[in-house]
């Protein structure tokens, strides 16, 4: 399998994002968690080889203020909603017609977002998502806003520090990440509604940050809930997190 190729476009407000890809055949997107990429939550731990290694195209952007993509800091860069823009803007970029979509985190809120609002992937994958993280988002985001205030008081302990080293290791624009969070609301739960295709809910065993998952595909009329190792911050270093998604993007 070769490396994944990095590319980069410019979307319609002039901020220039990146997005990579690896494999060949039908399209599947994928989007990162929060002050993540998509190197760390897919390429680093083989998730995207071992998808691609089943016909698949693996297309996995770097959120504007993450990665490898813009960090802009003008307010005016991250309007209501901006994430789920984005990957309809790359969706047609790219001239896709039929693909699949998902996403871990704030990848699944941004995903659920993108398809309420008129995106029809023929699958989507949540991931490290329950029915609180998006009914509730308000919540997280408060935490996170305040990582950042006392990002450089933070001690041992307190239960902001871990989420801080994760900021720091991952190089993160606290400007433009706060500028980001301020944009961020509750999910509307009617755009449940418009997830009607087969869904993948996938979610360590230890992991509770976002709530509940089978709550979550309590709600949905075509859910499949996995379980795999870990919290929310290892379950993306497990190699069966790459292996259930595979399994649900090939299933009759």
């Amino acid at each position: 399998m070769t490396s994944p190729a990095e590319h980069r476009w410019t979307a319609s407000d002039g901020v220039e994002l990146a997005y990579h890809e690896v494999g060949q055949g039908r399209p599947a997107i994928l989007l990162h968690g929060l002050f993540s990429d998509a190197h760390m939550n897919w390429i680093k731990f083989g998730h995207a080889e071992r998808i691609a290694r089943e016909g698949f195209r693996v297309i996995m952007p770097d959120h504007r203020a993450h990665g490898r993509s813009g960090k802009p800091h003008d307010p005016a860069a991250y309007g209501p909603g901006v994430l789920a823009r984005d990957v309809r803007e790359l969706v047609e970029h790219l001239r896709l017609s039929d693909f699949d979509l998902g996403g871990f985190s704030l990848g699944a809120r941004t995903t659920v977002q993108a398809i309420g609002e008129g995106l029809r992937p023929r699958r989507a994958i949540l991931g490290g998502m329950g029915l609180q993280g998006l009914a509730n988002w308000q919540r997280r985001k408060t935490f996170f806003l305040e990582v950042i205030d006392r990002f450089d008081i933070l001690g041992r302990g307190d239960p902001h520090w871990l989420a801080a080293q994760f900021m720091k290791s991952q190089k993160i624009d606290r400007q433009a990440a706060r500028l980001l969070l301020d944009s961020f609301e509750d999910v509307f739960m009617d755009w449940l509604g418009a997830l009607t295709m087969p869904v993948l809910l996938v979610c360590g065993d230890r992991d509770e940050d976002n709530g509940s998952a089978q709550e979550l595909a309590d709600q949905l009329p075509d859910a499949t809930l996995a379980v795999v190792p870990g919290t929310h911050m290892s379950s993306v270093t497990e190699p069966m997190l790459g292996e259930v998604i595979a399994n649900f993007l090939t299933a009759p």
